[in-house]
């Protein structure tokens, strides 16, 4: 795959994992911003992949790590506790599991996002 196409990959699933958190958030933390959950997607996928590399192969407790680090993300830019914070990545999962599904279907885009786990 050529670098522009990576390039494309990357910015479309960011977008797609921005879509996620936006829907979490306006649901859970009433927050209509849309350009502060694609930097909340970006900077999420960022500390997942250092924290992952960093214990990621721990077993229990490198998956716990990630994921408490991109639960803490979520929590501090969107100034909610760890319930929200908890329920908004969930929201963005499942958000970002539709929207992928969909673009998937339509053959747009491989089913996986930048800034959402597991996905």
């Amino acid at each position: 795959m050529a670098l522009s196409d990576n390039i494309v990959v990357f910015v479309v699933s960011l977008l797609v994992g921005g879509i996620g958190i936006h829907v979490g958030a306006s649901l859970l933390a009433s927050s209509r911003d849309y350009s502060h959950a694609v930097v909340t997607a970006a900077l999420g996928a960022l500390v997942w992949g250092v924290v992952g590399w960093l214990v990621g192969d721990v077993p229990i407790v490198g998956p716990v790590a990630t994921l408490l680090a991109y639960l803490l993300v979520v929590r501090s830019r969107y100034r909610v506790g760890w319930t929200a914070a908890t329920g908004i990545a969930l929201v963005a999962w499942v958000a970002s599991v539709v929207v992928l599904s969909v673009l998937a279907a339509a053959n747009v885009t491989s089913p996986s996002a930048v800034g959402v786990p597991f996905i």
